[in-house]
């Protein structure tokens, strides 16, 4: 894509611009002045937009960035007019400078205007938790059907991070036409309807919901505010479209009456029209099961740890099948599957022990899981530890669903219970009330991980997991640090 089309899908007054840059091609798109490269499009983004957008936080305004991003080889920059119009340094600039009155919504336009120009198949995936990894195992099942495929990279699923990952079809040299269909993660964490407008970027013709459980309480107040965010995905989906809903969580199938046309169920525990049967999770970072879906069943499995994983292969299942991918396709599909970093990850290690990395995020209902799945799977290591990071997020309650899930972790049978840094405290003080022994606590990552390469043994099994905020990823890359893999 060239700097006059993209000025133009955008909207932007180019007016100082001159036709040479206007012929000029873009290679990528930056919103991080710290790290555009030449012939990079730099979005230099205010509060005012972040306000706009739902953003929480306070945010730096990266117009004083605008000079050093240029110098860095971005070939123009997206800035807001105002902010132009008031600074003679900006004004120096100004003739590779793309102005608009809302540097965001210029981002969301231009997405948005690119989709519609492709006009193929969107999958959105929203839920509590699973979401990268339902994202990577549909574009994963996709991809092995012979679709070419667009995903979100990484967890980019917000009002900045989709846009980007939409522009991957103008960016490197690649053009849309190259792109079969897209798999977009949606996510959101305040009552501003994120998810409203991300659909509005890019209306789902697949919409899966994966499951709502107490995530961003600190916002939204209610599990049933929870509920009612993420069903905007449903309302925003095509009416032709198909709804994937989680037939194993009541508030999922709750929103199955905001969509008249078709819907695919998925689950375990109740009936749904993608299943596993004949299930044996009992080797960890292995589950074997029998799929069925309305194509037919096939013998299935599945290179990952804990229902909570099985069931988000289910999700991509069924939207595999919506695409007409037999059973047989889907299976052979899971068996080349890996799941993203931080999430589930089994790392061996040379000196006889292993490690479950799961750091990357964290709330009760995955903590809980993922204890479970390593009680369950990890029958023959002699001992069992759980490193539990504070959970954020979680509103006036936090401290009590800590010590709810202290407790639930003592009762999943562990032998080591350590907690880092803030309310996992309250989870400690659940977990010894229910009994366990052996616990301790830890201000924060870096002494928990300076205490882990000191504890660690031969047969040991240990789980990692906290919210991205406190860093538990810290711990792995301690013990990665002194101890070599094994092979």
């Amino acid at each position: 894509m060239k700097v006059g089309e993209a000025s133009l899908l955008m909207g932007a007054n180019a007016a100082g611009v001159s036709a040479e840059l206007f012929d000029k091609e873009i290679k990528d798109f930056s919103i991080d002045s710290r790290s555009v490269g030449a012939g990079e499009l730099f979005f230099a983004l205010s509060q005012e937009d972040y306000a706009r957008a739902g953003f929480n936080g306070t945010f730096a305004d990266a117009h004083q960035y605008i000079a050093d991003a240029l110098a860095q080889g971005a070939v123009a920059a997206v800035a807001r007019v105002d902010r132009v119009r008031d600074d003679a340094n900006l004004q120096r600039l100004k003739d590779r400078l793309l102005l608009v009155d809302d540097a965001i919504a210029a981002l969301q336009t231009l997405a948005h205007r690119v989709y519609e120009r492709w006009g193929k198949p969107v999958v959105a995936i929203t839920g509590s938790a699973g979401k990268t990894t339902a994202k990577e195992l549909t574009a994963h099942l996709l991809s092995k059907s012979g679709r070419r495929v667009l995903k979100s990279e990484k967890n980019y699923n917000n009002g900045l991070g989709l846009p980007l990952s939409v522009l991957q079809m103008v960016s490197e040299g690649q053009t849309p036409d190259q792109f079969d269909v897209a798999v977009l993660e949606m996510g959101m964490s305040s009552p501003t309807h994120e998810i409203r407008r991300l659909c509005e970027i890019t209306p789902p013709d697949v919409a899966v919901e994966l499951m709502v459980a107490p995530v961003h309480l600190e916002y939204l107040g209610t599990i049933e505010n929870i509920a009612a965010a993420k069903a905007e995905l449903i309302e925003g989906l095509k009416p032709d479209g198909v709804a994937v809903l989680n037939a194993d969580d009541a508030l999922v199938m709750r929103m199955r009456e905001k969509h008249a046309g078709r819907a695919i169920t998925f689950g375990i525990e109740n009936k749904a029209n993608v299943t596993a049967k004949e299930i044996d999770a009992s080797h960890l970072g292995l589950i074997s099961f029998r799929l069925q879906t309305p194509l037919g069943d096939s013998p299935a499995t599945l290179p990952m740890s804990g229902r909570h994983n099985l069931m988000n292969a289910l999700a991509a299942a069924a939207v595999a099948t919506s695409f007409g991918v037999t059973p047989e396709k889907i299976a052979e599909a899971f068996r080349s599957a890996e799941p993203p970093p931080m999430r589930g990850e089994v790392l061996d290690f040379a000196a006889g022990f292993r490690v479950v990395d799961d750091s990357y995020n964290s709330n009760p209902r995955s903590l809980v899981n993922m204890v479970r799945t390593i009680t369950e799977g990890g029958t023959h290591s002699s001992r069992r530890i759980v490193i539990a990071g504070e959970m954020l997020e979680l509103g006036p309650d936090a401290a009590a669903l800590h010590r709810k899930a202290g407790a639930e972790i003592a009762a999943a049978g562990i032998d080591v219970l350590w907690g880092v840094r803030g309310l996992a405290a309250e989870i400690i003080a659940g977990a010894s009330e229910a009994g366990l022994k052996e616990t301790r606590f830890f201000a924060d990552s870096n002494e928990a991980a300076r205490a882990i390469v000191m504890e660690t043994r031969e047969g040991d099994l240990v789980l990692i997991k906290g919210s991205r905020g406190v860093a538990t990823d810290k711990i792995v890359s301690a013990i990665r640090d002194r101890f070599p893999l094994a092979g």
